[in-house]
């Protein structure tokens, strides 16, 4: 069962110091809880994006008062009358406040009554049924940790998830009807088998139909296609397409590449974070709230984790030894907007790896005091922060949890580009992090991108050029100066050969 949700910070409301407290609450993204003099009672959460400006818009004296000193009624919320607490945390990003006040709202009223606020619902996935007899595909948003290494997903809504099952399934020959078949000869069939889309196994025992060996390699050429995120059907036709190129065949090689692009475009249906739900790994970066108003190291970025169908986070990650150049040249060259890795830069605070190999590894937020401590590169920073929250994903959730974190995920991934705020970084093959990658990542999301080149004045330019052409120089013993202009070298010419000469 997951701790309970504790802000960051409380301080009790009196009416009469109001407006003390509300200038001391940060005019920045975060999320709030008003509390009453109840602790039993239910509390006001939310999040916003001005966490002063929303609280004083809640907590403002009334407008205007009536006769007896009453506050007139009005349609506009004020809790002034009723708040005895005010707690908030601040954030740094969208993603981070929406993550916060799920684990808050869990924690104040429950998970069921968390996932309707939110209005959290578990995405769409396709699963093969490779464990029945005649395995099929099918999309669909109901998990269980007996289909989850069945299932790939998280797609962004059902019609895309039916989308990229008709293109796929198009490819192959499996079966698309819905029944739990009990196969016998004289078996009517569907529409698809008699469009030779379908390998019919219905028909067991029927000259017309496929051996159940036969149909058990064809699923499981579906189930390496979608493992392989298609590759393994493009290596297929492409050698083939190869093959009768070599032999001279160009009819049959056209053919090939034609169905070559079109597997290749039912493997593009399906968005990199497509993979097998119960090997699922991502982490994503943001934008990190300051610590303090005088933080010695502002420039950071915050780091969560999906693993094992969980979010951890935030762990903050240090921008110390990388700086993204903020120079651009007018053309856009990719080389200017890289960020440059420098030399290791020690923390205030420096971390210490544990001299046991057993032990778990370092921690963040744990500083070290009185053990020799080393300083820390960049890499080691990052794979510090990853192993910290890893230590966080070690026990896997319910289903209701884990479909509820998955969810979070797909909201924040699917989302326009120019409204996702962050990157995400999946492993590598070798299940490794891109780590100089992820400090990349990390550099443009701390440091913004980087500031164009203001425009070029010509005319200034001009003047200048004509004065480079003079020279100053001083004559007499007066001091006179006089200019003298600088003539333009002449190119040198080789003077040319008659054949007279050459003679």
């Amino acid at each position: 069962m997951a701790a309970p949700f504790v802000f960051a910070h409380r301080a009790e409301f009196l009416p009469e110091s109001s407006d003390d407290l509300l200038r001391s609450i940060p005019a920045a993204p975060g999320i709030f809880a008003l509390r009453g003099a109840d602790p039993a009672a239910e509390p006001y959460l939310t999040r916003a994006a001005d966490l002063r400006r929303r609280l004083r818009r809640l907590l403002a004296p009334p407008e205007a008062l009536d006769e007896n000193g009453q506050p007139v009624p009005s349609k506009r919320l004020n809790l002034r009358a009723r708040i005895h607490w005010i707690e908030w945390t601040r954030t740094g990003s969208d993603f981070e406040s929406t993550l916060l006040l799920y684990r808050a709202a869990r924690s104040a009223f429950g998970p069921e009554d968390a996932r309707k606020r939110l209005r959290l619902h578990a995405p769409y996935v396709l699963r093969i049924t490779m464990s029945q007899p005649h395995p099929r595909v099918y999309s669909t948003n109901r998990l269980s940790k007996k289909s989850l290494h069945e299932s790939f997903g998280p797609f962004p809504s059902r019609a895309a998830a039916e989308r990229s099952c008709d293109a796929v399934l198009d490819l192959f020959l499996l079966r698309r009807c819905y029944e739990d078949l009990e196969p016998y000869p004289e078996h009517p069939g569907c529409v698809y088998g008699e469009m030779n889309k379908c390998m019919q196994p219905c028909k067991e025992g029927n000259p017309q139909a496929c051996t159940p060996e036969q149909y058990a390699r064809e699923a499981q050429r579906v189930f390496d296609f979608f493992l392989t995120r298609g590759q393994s059907l493009l290596d297929e036709v492409a050698a083939r397409r190869d093959a009768a190129s070599e032999a001279m065949d160009f009819e049959g090689a056209a053919a090939l590449h034609k169905q070559w692009e079109k597997v290749r475009a039912a493997a593009l249906l399906a968005d990199e974070l497509v993979r097998p739900i119960d090997q699922l790994r991502a982490l994503i970066v943001q934008p990190a709230a300051p610590l303090e108003l005088d933080d010695p190291h502002p420039e950071a970025a915050t780091l969560f984790l999906f693993e094992h169908g969980q979010l951890a986070g935030p762990e903050r990650l240090s921008t110390l030894g990388v700086r993204a150049v903020r120079e651009q040249t007018a053309v856009g060259s990719s080389l200017f907007a890289q960020p440059l890795m420098l030399a290791p830069i020690p923390l205030d605070e420096p971390l210490n790896f544990p001299t046991d190999p057993g032990a778990p590894g370092p921690d963040s937020r744990t500083r070290a005091s009185s053990e020799p401590s080393t300083t820390l590169t960049p890499e080691d920073r990052a794979r510090a922060a990853i192993d910290a929250l890893a230590m966080h994903t070690e026990s896997a959730p319910d289903m209701a949890e884990f479909c509820d974190h998955l969810s979070l995920l797909r909201r924040w991934y699917y989302r326009p580009e120019k409204q996702r705020a962050g990157e995400v970084f999946l492993p590598n093959p070798d299940a490794t992090w891109p780590i100089r990658r992820l400090l990349n990542g990390a550099a443009r999301v701390a440091l913004g991108p980087p500031a164009p080149v203001a425009p070029a004045d010509r005319a200034a330019a001009k003047e200048g050029a004509k004065a480079l052409k003079t020279k100053i120089i001083h004559a007499g013993r007066e001091g006179v100066e006089r200019e003298v202009p600088i003539l333009p070298k002449r190119p040198r010419t080789r003077k040319a050969i008659t054949p007279d000469e050459i003679l």
